[in-house]
This record gives structure tokens, C-alpha cells and sequence, in this order.
């Protein structure tokens, strides 16, 4: 059994080849470019450990877990320029640089390339892995566009904000591990423990995400929190308070969500903070932390095995960045 760290170096070495060919150069140079930055590899992964659970790594799982890598990849892209960030992991955008025409190709050619590594699989479980991919391609498109209609949006229940978080982040993670444990041969059974383990894990690290923004020590997180209150984003934290809050409480949420005032962050984390947001956040946090192990558990195979994709989960919703 591999480590997290291990096969992050492993899928890293083989990721770092060239996957475009070099005419024409304005399509392609684009997509290698943003792809030379790296990233955590997290999906890609844990498709990886979801195979190992059961067996071997084999070579199929190393075209499905590049796959994963390019779609993710091609999601960040078209995210960015949706976004019009300038930056991302302190490198100029594919579209700043090159332009949002070109940003969009070289996003559209990377998720075509993902669909010709899937190719490659034997036939066996083709079909199967196709099917699966496909639908989770789709969730993730319908959880952005739900949360750009957020944006827009006075009121969002947390039933909704917690469907849009699964679909746009919880299930690339969840169907990664089970498109690993097909490869690996997993039982209907335990691929649907995997699937659950993945998709609830997915939403522990959201629910962790919103809180280390509001609460996180900058040092340890990497950047100045209190950017979701800035840009007024709708967060498992703000919609606690505002269902939890009293009267006088929601009346001061909504004028600071219409404020720029310099002291807007620290103003909107004393009422969170009044409405105890923060332990909340905690507890939440650990309930579907604790369902996903749960569903590990639950998975039928010898406990020693299990115990490289525990410590990910633990690390994962333990982080302080």
C-alpha cells in the first residue's frame, strides 16, 4: 500500500508529459502552460487509492486518474475566465494571458484529451467508467451554474447550497475513487461505499474551506481570510446565521452584505461568532466526516488497507490551510 504523499509523486512524474502536440501552437501552448503549474493532484489520487483498496494499481486506473486531472483542470480554466481572475496559484490566467477566446479552446480541446485517455481502458469496463465520468462531468457543470444563479439569488436554503456544493465539488472526488475501485474489481456494494465516502468527505472539506476563510490564522492559510464575506458569497457559515440569527442580528447581516466598509470582515464575524457559527461550522464538519468514515468502514475488505485513505481523509478536514 502506497501514502497519499507517494503517489502524488508517482502520478506527478508521469503527469509532467506533454499531453498536446506542438502545431498549432496558440490552441496548445495555452493548456500546457496552465498545466505546468501543478496542482495537489488530489482527484487524480485518489483514484489511484481507490484502486490500490482492492488490488494492484493497474494501468488502466493511470489513464482514468490523467483523465480526472485534465477535466479538473479544463473546470478551473473556464472557472477562471467566468470569474475574470487575473491570477491563479500566483501565475497570470490562461485568459489574461492569451486571451478569453483562446482560454476557452485550450479548455474545451483538455476536456476532449481526458475522453481519449478514458479510450484507452480494456473494454471490460469501458462502458462502465464512460457512463460514469460522463454524469459526473455534468454534475459539476450544473453545481457552477448554480452557484453563479446564487449570486443573484436574496434567499438560498441550506438544503440548496448543500446541493450545489455536492454537485461541484463532492462528486469529481466521490466518482474518482469509485471509477479506481471498478478497475480494482470492487463489488457493486463496496463501489457505492466508495462513491459515499468520497461525496461526503467532499463536503466535510467545503464545510472546512468556509470556515478556515472566516476563522483560519492568514499565516497558516496561506492568504488573508475573510474573503467570502468581502465578496458577499453565500457559505454554509452565512446561512446558518442568517436561519439562527434574531431579528436585529439578520437587519445588521443585511446591511453589511450592502457595505464596504473597512471593517465589514470583522464586523460580520461578530455576529457569526453571536450566533456561534463557529462551533457550528465544527460539528458540521465532523458529522460528515464521520459518515464518510462510516462508509469506509463499511467497505469489505481487511482494515490494514483502509488505512492510507483514513489518514487522507483526516488530513484533508484537519488541515489548518
Amino acid at each position: 500500500m502506497h501514502s497519499f504523499k507517494e503517489l502524488v509523486t508517482d502520478f506527478g512524474e508521469k503527469f509532467s508529459a506533454r499531453h498536446f502536440p506542438l502545431s498549432p501552437s496558440s490552441l496548445y501552448e495555452p493548456a500546457e502552460y496552465f498545466l505546468s503549474w501543478g496542482g495537489k493532484r488530489i482527484r487524480p489520487v485518489m483514484c489511484l487509492m481507490g484502486n490500490e483498496l482492492f488490488g494492484d494499481i493497474q494501468e488502466d486506473t493511470y489513464q482514468i486518474a490523467t483523465a480526472i486531472e485534465l477535466f479538473h483542470n479544463f473546470t478551473l480554466i473556464h472557472d477562471d475566465i467566468m470569474d475574470q481572475a487575473p491570477l491563479r496559484r500566483g501565475m497570470e490566467t490562461v485568459h489574461m494571458k492569451y486571451g478569453a477566446n483562446t482560454a476557452i479552446l485550450s479548455g474545451d480541446v483538455m476536456m476532449i484529451r481526458a475522453y481519449e485517455y478514458l479510450n484507452r481502458i480494456q473494454p471490460a469496463c469501458l462502458q462502465r467508467i464512460l457512463t460514469l465520468f460522463s454524469r459526473t462531468a455534468t454534475e459539476v457543470c450544473e453545481g457552477q451554474q448554480m452557484d453563479m444563479d446564487f449570486e443573484t439569488m436574496q434567499q438560498v436554503s441550506m438544503e440548496e447550497y448543500l446541493r450545489m456544493i455536492s454537485l461541484k465539488t463532492s462528486v469529481l472526488l466521490a466518482a474518482s475513487l469509485e471509477m479506481g475501485a471498478i478497475i480494482g474489481g470492487a463489488s457493486e456494494g463496496n463501489c457505492r461505499h466508495m462513491y459515499e465516502f468520497g461525496r461526503n468527505l467532499g463536503i466535510a472539506f467545503q464545510v472546512q474551506d468556509d470556515y478556515l476563510d472566516a476563522f483560519g490564522d492568514p499565516e497558516k492559510f496561506g492568504k488573508e481570510t475573510g474573503g467570502d464575506i468581502r465578496q458577499n458569497k453565500k457559505t454554509f457559515l452565512l446561512l446558518h446565521a442568517l436561519e439562527s440569527a434574531d431579528d436585529t442580528q439578520k437587519a445588521r447581516l443585511g446591511q453589511l452584505m450592502k457595505s464596504d466598509a473597512p471593517d465589514k470582515v470583522q464586523e460580520v464575524l461578530s455576529v457569526f461568532k453571536a450566533c456561534n457559527v463557529d462551533d457550528w461550522a465544527i460539528r458540521l464538519k465532523e458529522k460528515y466526516l464521520q459518515t464518510s468514515l462510516q462508509h469506509l468502514d463499511s467497505i469489505a475488505v481487511v482494515s490494514a488497507r483502509k488505512k492510507p485513505l483514513k489518514e487522507l481523509a483526516e488530513f484533508l478536514i484537519q488541515r489548518e490551510y
